[in-house]
């Protein structure tokens, strides 16, 4: 094993961190050892007293379709609080969630973008804490895209929600730990230990860390689709297709009026590291389910170079451009909010959004946030468990 994530760790140690503790735990299914065990299974052979469970979206067993409310249960005789329901305000901890508890541990697999919404789970359990004797433990896990490069403007504050909770770029650069660390940067006033991974450097994609990698959520099965993900999800933001109920959610792309090979054509040679595929597919669910639809693969053929918030810019307007009169922005709520438009909230840059529908180039805007980047690369230092690359 070259990396030992923060779970491997902890158990390397016996689970001593936690002992006599009455801890709550919020993990999901990629919540695994190098071995593949499970972090609950783990804690009960340690006699670790459990008294609380807590399920992102999608799900303590990582079952759930994205937006799809679940519902809160038991796990054994260990009760299960759902923290994705039906309203925003189940979102949330209620009061007195950790009443009874003196330790709540921390164990999700986060993939590397803002809008990913484990990260905004964290944070609100971090929030429901301040200010009591609740400690928080996190175990660290790898960011799959690295920790070198970041992408995209950073959110401002009126532009926050739950795909959008910190103030960081959309490819962000961070662990799940450092972004616990970036909490108490804020003046939240909260107890946090992060456990640090052990052999993990910021210049290192997953398939170099040698842990298995498990599918944190039902449409995120592999690396690659991770790796394009700070792009392709901004299509959650249109009446297109991201892929859902395909093989390849994010890699594949497109809508029933689309001509791929049009498509495919438009965006060659517009983004580096990156190769676009013509093909038609037909979801078997969610948008245009049993539709056949034309669009593109997304093939990255130099991860070093790839920019996939670039890419994901450069597909929306090459299929606004194709068809302006069938591309239409998303109108339903998205995330529980209704009064601003999706790309927004994912972006964050409302003018991108603006340029798309004007048939102007969103990449030309890209230089607009190049120094507040810069900004954020010497912000971040304090919050980074693992050195910059000399």
């Amino acid at each position: 094993m070259v990396v030992a994530s923060g779970l491997d760790v902890l158990a390397a140690d016996g689970f001593r961190r936690l002992a006599g503790r009455r801890v709550a735990v919020l993990c999901h299914a990629a919540s695994v050892d190098a071995r593949l065990r499970h972090l609950l299974e783990l804690l009960r052979q340690a006699a670790i007293d459990v008294r609380l469970l807590l399920g992102p979206e999608h799900g303590l067993a990582g079952a759930a379709q994205d937006m799809r409310p679940v519902a809160s249960g038991r796990w054994g005789s260990v009760p299960v609080l759902s923290l994705y329901g039906a309203q925003p305000q189940q979102l949330r901890p209620p009061p007195g969630a950790f009443a009874e508890v003196d330790t709540l541990l921390v164990d999700l697999q986060d993939v590397g973008s803002r809008y990913y919404t484990y990260a905004a789970t964290m944070r609100y359990c971090l929030e429901a804490c301040a200010g009591s004797a609740v400690e928080v433990v996190v175990l660290d896990r790898p960011n799959p895209l690295g920790g070198a490069l970041v992408e995209g403007p950073l959110l401002p504050d009126e532009l926050r929600s739950f795909v959008g909770a910190w103030a960081v770029p959309v490819r962000h650069g961070l662990t799940l730990g450092e972004l616990a660390r970036a909490v108490l940067d804020e003046g939240i006033d909260v107890s946090v230990e992060v456990i640090p991974m052990q052999g993990w450097r910021r210049d290192m994609w997953f398939h170099q860390t040698g842990l298995p990698w498990v599918l944190p959520s039902p449409n995120m099965p592999t690396v690659d689709t991770a790796i394009v993900y700070p792009g392709a999800c901004l299509v959650e933001a249109t009446n297109l297709s991201e892929g859902r109920g395909t093989t390849r959610p994010f890699e594949i792309l497109g809508a029933p009026w689309l001509d791929g090979q049009r498509l495919a054509g438009l965006l060659a040679g517009r983004v580096p590291g990156v190769s676009w595929r013509p093909l038609v597919f037909q979801p078997a669910f969610h948008k245009h389910a049993g539709s056949t639809c034309g669009g593109v693969q997304i093939h990255v053929v130099d991860r070093e170079a790839f920019r996939p918030f670039a890419c994901g810019l450069a597909f929306l307007w090459a299929a606004r451009q194709l068809e302006p009169r069938r591309f239409a922005w998303r109108e339903e709520p998205y995330e529980f909010v209704s009064d601003r438009p999706a790309l927004d909230l994912l972006t964050g840059w409302p003018q991108l959004r603006q340029a798309i529908d004007d048939g102007r180039d969103p990449l030309q805007l890209q230089e607009d946030w190049t120094g507040e980047l810069e900004r954020y690369r010497q912000r971040r230092l304090a919050w980074l468990l693992y050195p910059e690359a000399a």
